[in-house]
Parts: C-alpha cells; sequence; structure tokens
C-alpha cells in the first residue's frame, strides 16, 4: 500500500511523465504533441480553420504566447514535445528558457519546426530561418510584388496579393490529389542556396515577380527577382527532421482559407483558394504523415543457406534482403519502388546490385563476392524527393582462398605445366644423346 502511495505521489508531482510516455517513437513516427506559440492569442482565432484541421488528424495543440516566461520545450533533458509551430513573427525574445540556439537543438534532436513570418518579422525569426538554410530579404519593408500574377482583388492595388501556383512536383509532399486553385501569398520572399541539397522550394514565385517595397519607387534593381524567390520551402535534416518556412503568415489564416481567387490574366474564378488544402497537406508531410521510410531485418548468407555468416571468402555467392515499409499515416505499408539499390563498398563499391522486390515491401539480390578480400560493407544509401533518407551500413570481412582451398590444377596455370614437363622431357632426351651417341 505505501508503495502505491509513494508511485501516485511522485506521478502526481511530475505530470509532464504522462506526456512524455507518447513522445516521437520509430515504430509510430507521426509527431503528436505540438507547442504553438503565438504573437497574440487573437492568432489563434483568426488561424482557427488551420488548428481545427490538425486537431482534426489528431494532434495535440498546445496554445502559448511567444513571451510566455514559463515555456519550456524540454524537462529534465526529456522533450515536452514532438514538433514546434512558430506564429509569432513579431516576437523579438522568447520567454522562458527558449531561445534560437534552444529550437535548433530541438531540430537537430530530430523534431519538426513550421516557421511563418510576414513582413514585420523581428531578426529573432529571420535568425531561425537563416539558420535553417532560408535567407529572407534583408529590407525590412520588402515584400514580393508581381504584376503579371497577382490575385484579382477590389483592395488590393498594389499587385502583393499572389496567387502562386508553381508548385513542386511531388505527390508526397502535397498529396496525390492536385491542388487546382492558386495559393493566396502576402508576405516576405526569401532565397535558398541552390547548392544545398537539404532545402526544396515547395511554392516558387512566378517569373516576373520581385521582392522590394511596394509604397516606394525602386531606385536599384531589387535584389530577388522572378523564381529564385520562394514563397514556401521546406527542410529535410540529415536526421530527417523536417521544417516548413513560409514568408506569410496569412497563408494560414480564415480569410484566406475561405478566399475566392481569380489570377490575373485569368479567366477562371475559384470559389475557394487552395490554401487550406496545401496548407493542410505540407503540414501533414512536415509530421511525418506521408513520405516517412524504415528499413528494417537486412540480412545476408550464402547462397544455399540461411545462417548469416561472420566473414565471407572470394568468389562466395551470397544473397542479400531488407524490408522496407512506408508510414500511411496510421499504420505501416510496404514500400514498392524499383531504384533501391545496395553497394558492396571498400573504400569504393565493388559491387552495385538494384534490389528487386516481391511488391510487399522486401527487397533482395544475389550477386558474388569480388575477388578482392578486406573489410566490406553492404550499404544502401537511399534518397528521393519527399521520403526520409536511408542509410543501412553492414559490415563484413573477406578473406581468401586458405592454402588447402585452392583446387589442385588450376586451368590457367597449364602453360605453366606444360613447360616443366617439356623442360624435363627435352633435359632427358638431351641426357641420352650426350651419353650414348659417339
Amino acid at each position: 500500500m505505501s508503495r502505491t502511495l509513494a508511485l501516485l505521489t511522485l506521478l502526481s508531482s511530475f505530470p509532464f511523465l504522462a506526456l512524455l510516455s507518447n513522445a516521437f517513437s520509430p515504430e509510430n513516427p507521426t509527431d503528436r504533441r505540438v507547442l504553438v506559440l503565438l504573437d497574440d492569442f487573437s492568432i489563434k482565432s483568426s488561424h482557427s480553420l488551420y488548428f481545427n484541421s490538425l486537431q482534426t488528424l489528431g494532434y495535440d495543440l498546445d496554445f502559448k504566447l511567444a513571451d510566455d516566461p514559463k515555456i519550456a520545450l524540454q524537462r529534465y533533458g526529456q522533450y515536452l514535445y514532438d514538433a514546434l509551430i512558430l506564429f509569432s513573427p513579431t516576437i523579438d525574445s522568447f520567454g522562458g528558457s527558449l531561445n534560437a540556439a534552444a529550437i535548433l537543438e530541438f531540430v537537430d534532436a530530430g523534431h519538426d519546426l513550421i516557421l511563418a513570418a510576414d513582413a514585420s518579422a523581428s531578426d529573432l525569426i529571420r535568425e531561425i530561418a537563416s539558420e535553417c538554410g532560408v535567407d529572407f530579404d534583408e529590407d525590412a519593408a520588402a515584400m514580393v510584388v508581381d504584376h503579371t500574377s497577382y490575385a484579382v482583388s477590389d483592395t488590393e492595388g498594389d499587385h502583393t496579393l499572389i496567387a502562386g501556383d508553381n508548385f513542386i512536383q511531388s505527390d508526397v509532399i502535397l498529396g496525390s490529389e492536385t491542388i487546382k486553385a492558386p495559393v493566396l501569398f502576402k508576405g516576405i520572399g526569401h532565397s535558398i542556396n541552390p547548392a544545398n541539397s537539404l532545402v526544396m522550394k515547395i511554392l516558387s514565385a512566378s517569373p516576373s515577380a520581385y521582392s522590394a517595397n511596394p509604397k516606394s519607387k525602386l531606385s536599384a534593381p531589387p535584389t530577388l527577382t522572378g523564381s529564385a524567390i520562394s514563397l514556401v520551402s521546406v527542410v529535410q535534416a540529415r536526421n530527417n527532421a523536417r521544417i516548413l518556412i513560409s514568408g506569410s503568415l496569412s497563408m494560414f489564416s480564415n480569410r484566406f482559407f475561405r478566399s475566392g481567387v481569380q489570377k490575373a490574366g485569368n479567366t477562371i474564378n475559384h470559389d475557394k483558394s487552395g490554401n487550406e488544402q496545401f496548407a493542410t497537406e505540407i503540414s501533414k508531410w512536415v509530421f511525418h504523415e506521408s513520405g516517412h521510410l524504415k528499413a528494417v531485418n537486412v540480412r545476408h548468407h550464402k547462397v544455399g543457406e540461411a545462417d548469416e555468416p561472420s566473414i565471407y571468402r572470394i568468389n562466395d555467392e551470397l544473397e542479400y534482403s531488407v524490408e522496407i515499409y512506408e508510414w500511411s499515416g496510421t499504420s505501416w505499408e510496404p514500400y514498392v519502388a524499383d531504384d533501391v539499390q545496395v553497394q558492396f563498398y571498400m573504400m569504393s563499391p565493388y559491387v552495385l546490385k538494384t534490389l528487386s522486390t516481391n511488391q510487399k515491401g522486401v527487397y533482395y539480390t544475389s550477386f558474388k563476392v569480388p575477388d578482392v578480400y578486406g573489410v566490406f560493407q553492404f550499404k544502401v544509401e537511399y534518397e528521393r524527393l519527399g521520403f526520409t533518407s536511408l542509410s543501412l551500413a553492414k559490415q563484413i570481412p573477406v578473406r581468401p582462398f586458405r592454402h588447402n582451398e585452392y583446387e589442385r590444377f588450376i586451368t590457367t596455370a597449364f602453360p605453366y605445366y606444360g613447360a616443366s614437363f617439356s623442360m624435363m622431357g627435352g633435359f632427358f632426351l638431351f641426357s641420352l644423346v650426350y651419353l650414348y651417341h659417339k
């Protein structure tokens, strides 16, 4: 009885222990507990459709003001949340122990982040975005302006209300259903480094767009122009943490979700913008509802055997197999593709084989061990747009033949065998001639 009371006292003293039990798990990778930091609680109502869509999908949203002194991402070395949403573009300093370094550490630990900025973005928000590989326009008054791809409106006359439809071509990220209506965007643009393969443009500006202060005349050519301007980008880190960065907080608002849209120069007037579908699908991807892979049951053995050996011999015939599954949001389903490859690697790949699949998640192949001995690795490095990367490595030594394992007569040595016997025969004949010929 005393032990039970002690346990109940411990749980009541540390209520967050119950939260930690639902933390990120490889068996259930979807983020569930999400911290939402707001500039003002009015954003909770003005963006309620977006938040409701997340809660409908099963996410537990914890709303706090960004300057709340009680904010904490972790306690006693354990993270309390699976993901973070920053809808606080004007915040200059977070409350509690939270700062830019803590947010980046949160991402480095494998958690996910959604960041939305606007024309009033603070230096703190810009710093976090920059550390994630995205650079907002340095001009604090700049906004994305487009005089050809703007949304027709009776109130917006400066052409800063963009009707964006230059989406990335990926069903994994944006869903299998095509987004037919343009996305309304009003905010700031950003650029990404083309050499950075971790950052992807999800929604790009049109070739006629540029970034500048819409309230003043251009005195010099803008630094950001055309399709180089990214409106919405995502980052998939090497640890498979995912980040969404948008230059428009209004893009997630109820007003933009419900608004109709007509792109300039286009006669089609959509009753509803594509914002809700776009925001929901991209959020599902960021929170690992889609595009999340796992590899299990990596096996290799000699042909005709079942047990995994501790060492191979050169020229052995072996079989390699691995099972790959994709998270559907509720369960693990077999992943089917024809571009998964395995390397038999030592300093460089000696064997590179494309794996066959039984359409049930099992990938397999067979090959001969190269005629080179040393310490090799079975390596699978799989990277595909929108999917988490797989990096598998299994080390195995390869030995040469032992002295008693070679064939008694080697075919390639027959010329040498013939030379030896011909020399002996010639010497015998020479001896006979020398000894008995007068």
